[in-house]
C-alpha cells in the first residue's frame, strides 16, 4: 500500500493544525486538550502532550510495551521535536478517542489493502473504496499494538503534535518576552534569546494552551540529534530494580486469586464439575463455571485466597468434560487434507495475484515439445504445523465489578478490544469500563485477544466487589492458544536449459485468520474478500519472474488460530525462500548468484541481499562440518535478509551464527532494531527447530516448556545486525527479522547434508 498522504491546514484565526488522511477525511489527529487528564498544576497543549507542574513533558501513550522498546521509540519523537531531554520525558496511558487508533495497523490488518488513488486491492483487484477504511477508522480508533505499526504510525502525527506544542509555547514566550518568536532558541526545554532572557517550558505553559502555534514546522534532518542515535530503554531501570508492574505483579487491598481450568478438548464443554472437594480445602472461597467467552474453550476456575490456594482447589476438582460435538480434531488429518487440497486441481482457490498465463507454460514445458526444448518443471510441497506463542508471562487478568463499573488490569494489545469484551460480560455500558494497560511480558499476537479477560470479569462478577486476579497455568496457556494456523503450499515452476526461471506457481492451503478474529469481537468484515493474511509473503514476491500464479484455498478446520508474529510471512517465507534456493540447486548456480538476476528490478532488495553476504563473507571456506544458507523477504515494509551458519551436533541442527541486514527505513533507535532482530532470530530459531502443536482426539499435546521447547542460551547463535542507511518514513520492525531465519536454515542444512528440508520444525 502506498503510504498515507498527511493533509495539513490552518483553520481560521487559531490556526489549529489539522492532521489527517485520505482515508479519515477532516480527522485531526491532534486532538483536543481535554484528552488529557487534567493534574493540578499539569497544561495541557493538545491531545498528546502536555507539561506537567514540575516541567516534565507528558506523552499520551496509546501502544503497548511488550519488550519492543516502543515507549523509549515513541518518547524520543516526541523530545526531539520538543528538544527536550529524553530523561524529561513522562508516559500516561492514552484514553480510547480516535486520535489514538493505530491507523496503520487497521489497514493492514483488513482482508484488503487499498491504495490511496483507486482503493483498490494491488493484486486481487478488488474494489473496497476509501470510505470503508474511513468509516472503520473512525468508528473504531483502535489503539491496537501489533503488524509491527507502531512508529511507522506515530512518525507523522506524533511529530507534528510535539511541533505544534513547540509552537505554542515559543508563541507564548514571544508574546510575554515582547521579543520576535524567530529570535528564540530552544536547548534541552528552556527558551532562550541573545539579550539573556532565559526560562524553561512550564513557565509560559499556561499561556501556550491559549496561543496558536503559528507556523508549524518539522525540524529538517540535520537538525536531529535524538532520532537515528543509539538511545537506552526507559524501561530497563524499572525492570531491573524490580519496580515495573506487569499483569501478574498487580497487587490491590483485599484481593482474590483465580486459576482456570478449561475442557482438555478443543470446542468441548463442562460437564459435571463438583465443587465439593475444592471448597473444602482452606483457603479456597469458590468456583465459578467459565462459558466459552471470546472464543474460549469452556471451563471454571477456583478462587482462592493465594494464587497456591486456587491453583490447589483447581487441580482438586474432579471434572467430567463434554466432548466436541463434531468429534475430536486431528492434526495429522488436517495435514493430510490439506495436502490433498493443494494438489486437487478442482480447488483452484484465490488468486492474489497473476502475472502472464503460469499454467499454460506450465504445461507446455510438461509436454514433448517442452522436454525437447531443454524445459523442466520443478515441483516440491511444503509444509508448516500449528503454533503456540508461548509468551513468558501467561494469560492473566485483575478484574473488579463493583457498585455496576467494571475496572481491570491487564496485559493486552488492544485495550478497546478488551474493553468491549469486559462490558459485554458484565451487561454495562463500555463507559463503564475502566482499563488499566500493564506491561506485557510477551505478546506476539497473544495479546490481541481478550478471552482471558472475558474469564476474569466473570470471576469478579461473583467476588462481592473484591478485585481478583485470574491466571492461566502454563498448561492451560499452552493447550488452550489461538494457534499459528497449519499450512501447506505446492510450488512449481519452469526452468530452461540455461537456469533461467520463467514461471513460478505457487498454490497453498490453510485457515485465515482475520475473519476468525474478528468474529471473536464481534465484528463482521464489510465485504466478503479473502485474508490477504493467508497469502502475505507470496503474492508480493521480489523476484522478476515473467509468468506468476499466487493462490490460496481458505480452510476451516475448527482449531482456534489467531495472529502469530509476522502472520502468513512466517510460513510463505520458508516455502518461497526454500524453493527459489532449490531453483538455484537445480539451475547448478550458487544461490546468491541466482537470486541477482531475478532482483534486477528490485534494487532495495539487492541492496539487503548484498550487505548481508559481504558482511557474511559468503564466498570465504568454512571449517569442515559447517555451511551457509541465506533467506531474503519483505514483510511490515521492512526488507531482510539473513545467512545463516550451521552443523550437525548429534544429529540435530545447531545454529553458530545469523548474519542480518535490514532496510527498515529511518531508524528512530538503532539499538532498539537490532535488539528487535536478535530477539526475532532467536524467537524464530526456537520454532523452526522445535515449534509444532499436535492435536489428537481434540486435546493439544504439547503443555509445557519441556515439550514445546525453546532455545537455550547456550544454543543461541551469534546475531550481527547491519541496517541499510535510508530516508524512507519508517517501516516495522518487531516481526521482519521472523520470516527469514527458517528458509536461511533449511538452506544452510541443504548445502551440508545434501537433504532438503521441506517441512517443519526443522530438528
Amino acid at each position: 500500500m502506498k503510504r498515507r498522504t498527511l493533509i495539513l491546514s490552518a483553520l481560521g484565526a487559531t490556526s489549529a493544525l489539522i492532521v489527517g488522511w485520505g482515508v479519515m477525511p477532516a480527522r485531526s489527529r491532534l486532538g483536543d486538550k481535554g484528552l488529557m487528564l487534567p493534574k493540578e498544576g499539569d497544561v495541557a497543549l493538545n491531545g498528546w502532550i502536555k507539561i506537567a507542574a514540575d516541567g516534565t513533558v507528558v506523552l499520551a501513550m496509546p501502544r503497548s510495551e511488550m519488550g519492543q522498546g516502543i515507549h523509549t521509540a515513541l518518547a524520543m519523537l516526541v523530545a526531539e521535536e520538543l528538544d527536550v531531554p529524553l530523561s524529561a520525558m513522562r508516559l500516561e496511558q492514552a484514553g480510547s478517542d480516535t486520535i489514538y487508533g493505530n491507523v496503520s495497523m487497521l489497514v493492514a490488518s483488513l482482508p484488503f489493502h487499498p491504495t490511496e488513488t483507486e482503493g483498490e486491492h494491488k493484486a486481487t483487484k478488488v474494489k473496497v473504496g476509501k470510505w470503508v477504511v474511513g468509516k472503520l477508522a473512525r468508528e473504531l480508533g483502535v489503539n491496537a499494538t501489533g503488524g509491527s505499526s507502531s512508529v511507522a504510525d506515530a512518525w507523522e502525527p506524533l511529530r507534528l503534535a510535539a511541533a505544534t506544542a513547540r509552537g505554542s509555547l515559543l508563541g507564548a514566550a514571544s508574546l510575554q518576552w515582547k521579543l520576535p518568536v524567530d529570535e528564540l532558541t530552544v536547548k534541552d526545554g528552556v527558551v532562550s534569546h541573545a539579550s539573556g532572557k532565559s526560562a524553561p517550558y512550564k513557565t509560559f505553559a499556561k499561556f501556550a494552551a491559549a496561543t496558536p502555534p503559528g507556523e508549524v514546522k518539522l525540524k529538517p534532518r540535520a537538525g536531529w540529534k535524538l532520532i537515528g542515535k543509539n538511545a537506552p530503554r526507559t524501561d530497563i531501570p524499572s525492570k531491573v530494580d524490580g519496580s515495573a508492574q506487569f499483569g501478574m505483579d498487580v497487587r490491590l487491598p483485599d484481593m482474590l486469586f483465580a486459576s482456570a481450568r478449561m475442557c482438555p478438548m478443543l470446542g468441548g464443554g463442562t460437564g459435571v464439575i463438583p465443587s465439593n472437594a475444592a471448597l473444602a480445602m482452606p483457603g479456597v472461597e469458590r468456583l465459578v463455571l467459565l462459558p466459552p467467552y471470546a472464543g474460549s474453550t469452556a471451563g471454571f476456575a477456583v478462587v482462592g485466597k493465594t494464587s497456591w490456594h486456587a491453583r490447589q482447589g483447581a487441580l482438586a476438582v474432579d471434572a467430567t468434560w463434554q466432548q466436541r460435538p463434531l468429534g475430536g480434531l486431528d492434526s495429522t488429518d488436517i495435514q493430510a487434507k490439506l495436502l490433498a487440497t493443494v494438489n486437487d486441481p478442482d480447488k483452484t482457490g484465490f488468486a492474489f495475484y497473476t502475472r502472464g498465463d503460469a499454467q499454460a507454460e506450465l504445461t507446455a514445458a510438461a509436454s514433448e515439445a517442452g522436454k525437447s526444448a531443454g524445459k523442466r518443471v520443478i515441483e516440491s510441497t511444503y509444509t508448516a504445523p500449528y503454533l503456540a506463542h508461548a509468551t513468558m508471562e501467561p494469560m492473566n487478568c485483575t478484574a473488579q465489578v463493583k457498585a455496576g463499573k467494571v475496572t481491570i488490569w491487564v496485559p493486552t494489545q488492544v485495550p478497546q478490544f478488551a474493553r468491549m469484551v469486559a462490558a459485554k460480560v458484565a451487561g454495562v455500558s463500555i463507559e463503564a469500563v475502566t482499563i488499566h494497560v500493564t506491561l506485557l511480558g510477551g505478546g506476539f499476537g497473544r495479546r490481541l485477544e481478550s478471552d482471558f479477560v472475558a474469564q476474569a470479569v466473570r470471576v469478579a462478577m461473583d467476588c462481592g466487589g473484591r478485585p481478583v486476579q485470574l491466571v492461566w497455568p502454563r498448561e492451560e496457556d499452552m493447550t488452550h492458544d489461538f494457534y499459528r494456523p497449519m499450512h501447506v503450499a505446492k510450488l512449481s515452476a519452469v526452468m530452461d536449459a540455461k537456469g533461467a526461471v520463467s514461471t513460478l506457481r505457487i498454490k497453498s492451503a490453510g485457515d485465515a485468520i482475520s475473519p476468525r478474529v474478528m468474529a471473536r469481537v464481534g465484528f463482521v468484515t464489510p465485504i466478503d474478500t479473502p485474508d490477504k493474511t493467508t497469502n502475505e509473503g507470496l503474492f508480493d514476491l521480489p523476484y522478476g519472474v515473467a509468468n506468476q500464479h499466487m493462490a490460496h484455498v481458505a480452510t476451516r478446520m475448527d482449531v482456534p488460530v489467531g495472529f502469530w508474529r509476522s502472520v502468513g510471512h512466517s510460513h510463505n517465507a520458508f516455502f518461497s525462500e526454500s524453493f527459489i534456493d532449490e531453483l538455484a540447486v537445480n539451475a547448478k548456480q550458487d544461490p546468491v548468484e541466482f537470486r541477482r538476476p531475478l532482483l534486477k528490478e528490485a534494487p532495495r532488495y539487492l541492496a539487503v541481499l548484498d550487505l548481508a553476504v559481504s558482511k557474511a563473507n559468503w564466498s570465504s571456506a568454512l571449517p569442515a562440518g559447517r555451511a551457509r544458507g541465506v533467506a531474503l523477504h519483505e514483510s511490515f515494509g521492512t526488507i531482510v535478509a539473513q545467512v545463516a551458519e550451521v552443523s550437525m551436533e548429534d544429529g540435530k541442527p545447531r545454529v553458530h551464527k545469523v548474519v542480518c541486514a535490514i532496510d527498515c527505513g529511518t531508524v528512530v533507535n538503532p539499538d532498539t532494531v537490532k535488539q528487535q532482530m536478535q530477539s526475532s532470530v532467536v524467537f524464530a530459531l526456537s520454532a523452526a527447530l522445535y515449534g509444532k502443536i499436535d492435536i489428537q482426539a481434540g486435546v493439544v499435546q504439547q503443555s509445557n516448556f519441556p515439550n514445546y521447547p525453546m532455545v537455550k542460551m547456550v544454543q543461541s547463535p551469534v546475531v550481527d545486525v547491519y541496517i541499510v542507511p535510508s530516508q524512507r518514513a519508517p517501516a516495522g520492525v518487531g516481526e521482519p527479522g521472523v520470516p527469514p531465519l527458517a528458509p536461511a536454515v533449511a538452506n544452510a542444512l541443504f548445502a551440508l547434508t545434501q537433504k532438503r528440508y521441506r517441512s517443519l520444525p526443522l530438528a
